[in-house]
């Protein structure tokens, strides 16, 4: 989502109401033995990931302070989202020791990222931080399928369940996750990119016949060929980038037309992420109310 809307407010409803003053929780599914809002809180925001411009990156950064972030997942708790999934940094593992000690129930889902991803022997007492589930990195996916290493993929996949928490593959390519399908590995769920914006220039020149934008590629067809994905497979999936990391967030209406997109399309026990930057609008407050009206329709 970009810096036009972005403000928290959440309720952990599912994990025992925690904060006092939460509203009612969303909607909930199930995955494994948790509740979970059908809207989740991201984290790109937070650490200046805009997916726009790099000036959004560094307004993002320079305004997201450690005492900021934590007050928008705390904020996003009251206003009754549940669950946060994070990517794994120093930066975030910090914010965990924040929020409980602020009486924080939030459930977490963790997306490997950085060390956790250059060394898989941290996976064992990183689950004991008390995550749902950890998920392969997307864009890390998407180079290994493109480069033929799935293997370092399901070696993550493996260690992620010998520890007991789901495993969970990410992936902006919808490609990447019927080769897993088919290959019939033990993932317990997916985190699916409304957009493939991991293409290269040249794959993408393939599929608008001869021309690439510059800069990512949000191609107006993508949502399509990965909700195809999320509806074959009886896995559930985590949703992201539905509002195309804020280029259809825009106006109201943008992000109304994108969510009931969204949910019409993805499974009734799968979810959706939205990262949201709370500098200028509450949108939190906003994100959650257009959720209910959708999801009660």
């Amino acid at each position: 989502m970009a810096a036009t809307r972005r403000e928290f407010v959440i309720g952990s409803a599912a994990a025992g109401a925690a904060i006092p003053g939460a509203a009612e929780a969303l909607p909930t599914v199930r995955f494994g033995k948790h509740e979970v809002t059908r809207m989740i809180l991201g984290t790109n925001p937070m650490f200046g990931y805009s997916h726009m411009s790099q000036n959004l990156d560094l307004a993002m950064r320079e305004w997201m302070t450690h005492e900021r972030r934590v007050e928008t997942v705390l904020q996003a708790e009251r206003a009754g989202i549940n669950t946060w999934q994070l990517h794994y940094h120093n930066d975030t593992m910090a914010m965990i020791g924040t929020l409980r000690e602020r009486g924080s129930k939030i459930q977490m889902f963790l997306l490997s990222d950085f060390e956790l991803h250059k060394d898989l022997s941290l996976i064992p007492a990183t689950a004991k931080r008390g995550f749902i589930g950890m998920a392969h990195h997307g864009n890390r996916t998407d180079e290994a399928f493109r480069e033929g290493k799935m293997d370092r993929v399901k070696e993550f996949v493996m260690r992620v369940k010998d520890t007991g928490l789901m495993a969970g593959v990410s992936a902006h390519n919808p490609e990447a996750l019927d080769y897993i399908e088919s290959a019939g590995w033990p993932t317990d769920y997916y985190m699916t990119c409304f957009y493939n914006v991991s293409r290269t220039a040249e794959e993408t020149r393939r599929v608008l016949g001869g021309e690439a934008p510059l800069g990512e590629p949000f191609l107006e067809r993508d949502p399509e060929r990965m909700t195809r994905f999320v509806r074959l497979t009886t896995k559930p999936c985590l949703g992201f980038k539905v509002l195309a990391a804020g280029h259809r967030a825009r106006r109201r209406e943008s992000v109304e037309t994108s969510f009931r997109y969204a949910y019409s399309k993805i499974k009734p026990g799968d979810a959706i992420i939205v990262g949201m930057f709370p500098r200028y609008r509450d949108e939190v407050a906003e994100n959650v109310e257009i959720v209910r009206q959708v999801l009660s329709a």
